[in-house]
């Protein structure tokens, strides 16, 4: 069945040669035709053909559905007293993770199933049409088995995350935990996961077992993601360069080394500034990586500690309020650039050929994504071509 989307008042595109620096490619009274799960037709909307149902937008502006290329959804329990007390002055570190683990480890299949596909829900509602979700609540062979196959109910893109920490019963044994995650771990995860990630941090993982474990992921066949350079400057950057990461992620603390490294590669700067909300940390200095040619990408980190989000539009407004982007950079980092991150070139992008995922602000422009935080501008959501 095709639908017609009319009478589109500013129309992003983000077509292949769209810039991400200043401004995107619009078009202006247009219209859009699905079919299937396909974009069909884009141009005027005087000149659209028939279809069979019709989405008038009577003035308003359509976008690219978002792509949120980092989150944690599967998970059980919250941390909103952890929260609470970084509000009250004490820092992040990272060490309430752990918490998440034990509540994750004591909950049922089901409960983490409601959890997860409720977030789920509730992204797609704010026009998150693609999202990637990660394990690492889990860590053990049986608990990163099933986050990720529950993951991969809600999601294509999965993302391996045994490395998230060290759990409390291998404190002492950092090596072995290490051997685990490469072993008997990874075999039971790659059946569920398009990814491997790791969180290469002074408190979690340095860059050798880093570097071991991604080496490993991606002889199995599993792309490489990192989390990378969050709480303080180190290897994560670098590492992930080195192994032709897709996406070096958070990127908050960057030597003019790992500007320089990023700059112009396919490793793409994936920045999360609600986890700079959440914990009160500096955030990422997107301009800088930005004038030096590196690709950005804006994602969530949707998660219990950190940055419980699920709004891409609130981490547009942050980016451009924060983070020295404009609106068009910041929505571009949103779409194509989140695209980019998971190396897809079939979404974050408005197109013939490409998957019909589609948003419809209830505005007359993208700008409003910033210039009205906190507002619920999403109007009109179309997920594989079917309106929601």
């Amino acid at each position: 069945m095709a639908l017609l989307i009319d009478r589109i008042g500013e129309l992003v595109t983000n077509e292949p040669g769209c810039c991400a620096r200043g401004h995107l490619t619009t078009l202006k009274d247009a219209a859009v035709v699905t079919e299937a799960d396909k974009i069909v037709w884009v141009g005027r909307s005087a000149d659209a053909p028939a279809a069979d149902h019709r989405l008038d937008a009577d003035g308003r502006a359509v976008l690219p559905g978002f792509v949120d290329s980092h989150s944690h959804l599967v998970f059980a329990g919250d941390r909103a007293s952890e929260f609470a007390a970084r509000m009250a002055g004490e820092p992040y570190t990272g060490g309430g993770i752990r918490t998440t683990v034990a509540a994750t480890r004591a909950a049922t299949d089901d409960q983490l199933r409601e959890a997860a596909g409720r977030l789920r829900a509730e992204a797609l509602r704010q026009g998150t049409t693609t999202i990637e979700i990660k394990s690492g609540y889990g860590l053990s062979v049986a608990d990163e088995a099933r986050s990720l196959r529950i993951a991969r109910e809600l999601s294509e893109e999965t993302t391996f995350l045994g490395a998230h920490v060290v759990p409390a019963e291998y404190a002492s044994r950092v090596d072995d935990y290490v051997s685990l995650v490469c072993g008997p771990m990874l075999h039971a995860a790659t059946p569920y996961a398009r990814w491997i990630d790791v969180f290469c941090e002074t408190g979690a993982f340095d860059a050798d077992h880093a570097r071991a474990i991604l080496t490993v992921g991606k002889a199995a066949g599993l792309g490489v993601r990192v989390h990378a350079n969050q709480l303080g400057p180190g290897p994560g950057v670098q590492l992930a360069v080195e192994l032709d990461a897709a996406s070096a992620d958070h990127c908050t603390h960057l030597t003019d080394a790992d500007v320089e490294a990023l700059a112009g590669m396919w490793t793409v700067a994936t920045l999360l500034p609600g986890a700079e909300f959440s914990t009160r940390s500096p955030y990422p200095d997107a301009r800088r990586l930005l004038d030096a040619g590196a690709t950005v990408a804006l994602a969530t980190d949707c998660n219990p500690g950190s940055s419980y989000t699920s709004s891409m539009p609130f981490c547009i407004a942050l980016a451009v309020r924060e983070m020295r982007m404009t609106p068009a950079e910041a929505v571009w980092a949103a779409t194509a650039g989140g695209a980019r991150a998971l190396r897809r070139d079939d979404i974050g992008v408005i197109a013939p050929g490409k998957r019909a995922d589609l948003i419809v602000l209830d505005a007359p422009s993208y700008l409003h994504l910033a210039y009205r935080p906190g507002v619920p501008l999403i109007s009109d959501v179309v997920h594989n071509g079917v309106k929601l």
